[in-house]
């Protein structure tokens, strides 16, 4: 746990529980098990109460995400241009369901109710980049260029471990 928030506020205080969580969740963008348990320690609660109510907020993540967090809109517009079929597409290639992240911590998908793009529906957010009249082909070209990212650097990694071993 990030040194200082726990001692923020008094121990054996469960009135200070979502302010504890809201803090962990800010400081790693989930809230690790371990730090569940410190928490639990630290108000004096049991820690499957600390659990349900980390489990039961919608803002709070129990595991990281991804590198990459890939967003598909399922507002109105997006779903009567058939962004369900999107998100399967999505769930296929990337080999996971939606709300969940890859093994590999390459990929998240997420679902949202709308990313505010109508004119260009059905779109798929990925980072900070925006994909417009997505059509189920080229999902697969989309996702290549993150995990071409992904490939580079691993290749970079693993040359430069090669040329550290032979100087």
């Amino acid at each position: 746990m990030k040194k200082g928030i726990l001692e923020k506020y008094p121990p054996k205080d469960g009135n200070n529980l979502i302010a504890l969580l809201h803090e962990v969740h800010e400081a790693f963008g989930y809230l690790p098990k371990d730090d569940l348990r410190a928490i639990a320690e630290y108000v004096n609660l049991p820690i499957t109460s600390v659990y349900d109510v980390a489990a039961s907020y919608g803002q709070f993540r129990l595991t990281p995400l991804g590198k990459n967090v890939v967003r598909i809109c399922r507002g109105t517009v997006c779903h009567v241009k058939k962004s369900a079929s999107l998100l399967t597409t999505l769930e296929n290639e990337l080999g996971i369901k939606a709300g969940q992240t890859t093994q590999d911590k390459n990929f998240t998908l997420e679902t949202v109710a709308c990313i505010g793009a109508c004119s260009i529906a059905p779109v798929i957010n990925i980072n900070e980049d925006y994909y417009g009249r997505v059509v189920i082909e080229e999902v697969p070209i989309i996702l290549a260029k993150y995990k071409k990212e992904e490939i580079s650097k691993n290749r970079i990694k693993k040359l430069n471990g090669i040329e550290n071993q032979t100087a």
